[in-house]
């Protein structure tokens, strides 16, 4: 499968609070942001920067909120910021300075280099392989290249997982041959004595005690847990749901019908409900199977 490759540069400016997952990228030609296919246009703002989201991970949410649903959260900040700060190294900014709103500043606020894309999500967001201007690009910017394994480990997509900094988070757009690699980093950090980044504190699989919001969010007490079940959790949590139970937590996962397969080959199934086990006294969460292990259908 290849990928459009964009050459372009990474920019961190005015009040920015990029995540560890997301930043903003301006191509050297905005209109290369036409060639980029998917769910939805990536529409540009008048400087020509727009949204690149990293193909294939998810780090932890330094802010989160859906419209309706309360107030916008966070995951426990340690490895949310951990990894938001490792991004910007892994791309090249060599000075980041954290403040207590959360917005970054950078020395400097722009530094060159490319992205790899097989299209936009149904926010416009690009959703991308991100490489500093240390990588040489394979091809000239709005042409299509087929993207191995090598070039894959060079991206900061790769080095987040190997950090340990972000869970391996797949969708079609990632061939399989590329998922394996990266599913093969996250299970060596998770194996790493002791094990690398987030993973050291993650409940996702072992099972997480929710009591209320702050089980979730708390800097101190909140568990760490993949952020994709983080954001469905604090929603619920957040509509006005009984918080006494998780027991009606299925009964809403279910509703949101997301569909995804076990892999390599598993059969495609609708709802989360069925990723996850509640206990009985529906205190304790857990999802048995690593994100490694799953293909998600819907973003």
């Amino acid at each position: 499968m290849s990928m459009l490759l964009i050459k372009g540069s990474f920019r961190v400016d005015g009040g920015a609070e990029p995540d560890g997952d997301t930043l903003p990228f301006i191509p050297d030609d905005v209109a290369d942001w036409k060639l980029v296919g998917g769910r939805a246009r990536v529409v540009p703002k008048t400087d020509g920067r727009a949204a690149v989201r990293l193909e294939g991970v998810d780090a932890l949410e330094t802010h989160y909120r859906k419209p309706g649903y309360g107030p916008e959260r966070h995951q426990p900040r340690k490895f949310g910021r951990q990894a938001a700060d490792a991004l910007l190294r892994h791309l090249g900014f060599t000075s980041i300075v954290r403040h207590e709103n959360e917005t970054v500043t950078t020395d400097p606020v722009q530094v060159p280099g490319f992205i790899l894309t097989s299209g936009a999500d149904a926010y416009g967001r690009c959703i991308a392989l991100a490489f500093d201007g240390s990588v040489r690009p394979p091809v000239y910017s709005g042409y299509e290249v087929a993207v191995d394994e090598d070039l894959l480990k060079r991206s900061a997509n790769y080095r987040l997982v190997e950090d340990g900094l972000a869970y391996p988070m797949f969708y079609p757009g990632l061939p399989g041959y590329l998922r394996d690699v990266l599913g093969d980093a996250a299970r060596a950090a998770r194996a790493a004595v002791p094990p690398k980044g987030l993973w050291g504190a993650d409940k996702t699989v072992e099972g997480a005690l929710i009591a209320d919001i702050g089980s979730i969010t708390d800097d101190d007490t909140g568990v760490v847990i993949l952020p994709k079940l983080f954001r469905r959790l604090k929603d619920y949590l957040d509509s006005g749901s009984d918080i006494t139970s998780l027991a009606g937590f299925s009964a809403y996962l279910a509703g949101a019908a997301d569909e995804y397969r076990f892999l390599p080959e598993g059969k495609t199934q609708t709802g989360l409900h069925r990723l996850i086990k509640i206990s009985e006294d529906g205190k304790t969460l857990r999802m048995p199977r690593p994100s490694d292990e799953i293909l998600f259908l819907d973003k």
